[in-house]
This record gives C-alpha cells, structure tokens and sequence, in this order.
C-alpha cells in the first residue's frame, strides 16, 4: 500500500524498548480486516533490536521504522512518545499503541465505520472498549465497556481502567495539547485526554477490543514503581483542583481533593507536598479542604 494514499487517516505509532511481546503486537496489525493505516515505530535506543522482527513483516503491513540513538524514555517517556510522534506524516488520527499490546482484528475498520458518526459529534478523542491479559495473552478482566458518548472527565469517577492504547486522537489537537510530562508518563495520559478533548465528549467504539498487557515487564505492573507513580498522582490531582477545578461538580471537587491528600498521607508525607497542597488550598480559599487535609494528616500519625 502507498504511504501516500490518500484514504489513509489513521496513523498507529508505537514507541518500541522491548521485543519480547512486540510479535504480538505486530501479529494483531497484521491481521487488521482494514489495511488502511500506517504504523510509525520508533526505537528508543533499545538493546533488542527489532529490525530482524520486522524485516518478517516487509511488504505485509505498512510501516515506517526508525531507530533514535538516544535511549530518552529512561528520563522521560513523554519526550520520547514526542519524537515518535514527530514521525506522522498525513494522518489526522493517531493511536500511541504499547509495544506489548494487541489489537482486535476489526479495531482499524471500526474507526472507519464510525468515522461520519465521529465527524458527527465533533469529538477529537476516540476510544475502545479494553480488557487485560497477563504476560501469556489470557484475558485476566472483564471487558471494559464505555457509553457512546461520554464527558471526559468521567473517566475519573467511572472505576474503569484506562491505557493510552485504548485512544484514538485528533493529531492537530494532540499536537496542540500535547502531554504533560509526568513521571514515568503515569497519568499523563488521563490528562491529555481531559485537555485533548477540552472537558468536552470522548467518542467510544464497543465493538472492537484492546488488549491491554499487564506483566512483570510493564509499568502498570510492577510495584517497582511506587514513588514515581505516587509523584504523578499527586502533580496529577494538584493541575487539575488548581486549573480546571470550574470543570467540575462539587462533588467531583470534593473528591478530587480527597484523592490528593489520601496519595499525600501515602507518599510518606514529603514536606515539600505539604507545602505546596496547603498553598493550593489557601490560593482556593478552601478553608474546608485545609481542615480535612489535616485532619487526615492527625489520623494517620494515630
């Protein structure tokens, strides 16, 4: 197929480090009922070169593959996830897939079926229904569905689980938003969806699965991880009560601060978070918010 074609809208970038699950990955595009995409993968200096892998696939899917000398995700994965997105050529839709993810076979064509009812809504994210499998492939989840058509912030409240594999975005809007860049990029995902989609309407396809790894080798997997993952939640939780808190109900509010100072009282109670949560407050003058942070704060000393 022409990486010129002009019937091509979906771009599917993968930021590559590992190959142990990526013939997987490239087995479930391979099989893809509609070949109207283009994968962009970019290997983040990786010292398990895939181009042997890949060479088994020449001719068979449309892929571009460049290899970046500089390993970038070990200081920052959403610098990385940048430079392979610099990668797209003329796709206005683009999935940032996980080198250890798979794809339905009807995941590309569902997009396309879906496309008048996207363009329709006028929505720049899109996203599937998702279920977890362990390192072996087994399904380990129930299968996440979504609403048709949901508030992005929803996302927050629902208990479901998200992946950015599961998403779909505008390009222009991604390029013009961008991500934040959060350690390890753990919520930095959930907040380019939030701004991506300006707290506006996420478009869900049910009718085709991600398959989302969870293993020892992943992030979401390991409790390696901890501190960063914690570090993100709580710059996570802070932009959006200092930022977008009109965005929300009361409620929501009230529990997006409670989330803040419960990750607080887990991170072992930085003093530098302290600070900064108690400042938070204060510019809000949310003088509830300030006595329940220290309340909790006494509770966990008992």
């Amino acid at each position: 197929m022409d990486i010129e074609d002009k019937n091509i809208m979906l771009a599917i970038v993968i930021p590559y480090f590992k190959i142990k699950y990526f013939k997987h990955t490239l087995d479930s595009l391979l099989i893809q009922t509609d070949k109207k995409f283009v994968v962009y993968i970019g290997d983040d200096g990786s010292p398990e070169n895939p181009e042997a892998l890949l060479n088994q696939y020449e001719g068979r899917i449309n892929y571009v593959y460049h290899r970046f000398k500089e390993n970038m995700g070990q200081n920052s994965l959403v610098k990385h996830w940048e430079r392979c997105l610099d990668l797209v050529d003329n796709e206005n839709w683009v999935m940032i897939l996980g080198d250890d993810d798979v794809l339905e076979r009807n995941v590309v064509s569902e997009f396309y079926i879906n496309s008048k009812e996207i363009q329709k809504h006028n929505v720049s994210v899109v996203r599937y229904s998702s279920i977890k499998i362990n390192h072996f492939g087994d399904e380990i989840s129930k299968v996440y569905h979504h609403k048709s058509i949901e508030e992005a912030k929803e996302i927050l409240f629902t208990g479901k689980r998200n992946s950015l594999s599961e998403y779909i975005f505008n390009y222009p809007c991604l390029l013009k938003k961008g991500f934040r860049d959060f350690p390890l990029a753990w919520y930095s995902d959930v907040l380019a969806v939030l701004e991506i989609s300006e707290f506006g309407n996420i478009f869900s396809i049910n009718s085709a699965i991600l398959k989302i790894r969870i293993s020892k080798e992943s992030i979401s997997g390991s409790d390696f991880y901890y501190k960063c993952k914690e570090k993100s939640r709580l710059l996570f939780y802070s932009i959006l009560i200092k930022k977008y808190q009109s965005h929300f109900s009361t409620e929501q509010q009230e529990e997006l601060i409670k989330r803040l100072c419960k990750t607080y009282v887990n991170n072992k109670k930085v003093l530098f978070w302290y600070i900064k949560i108690n400042s938070l407050f204060i510019m809000k003058f949310n003088f509830k918010a300030i006595y329940c942070f220290h309340k909790l704060i006494s509770k966990s000393l008992l």
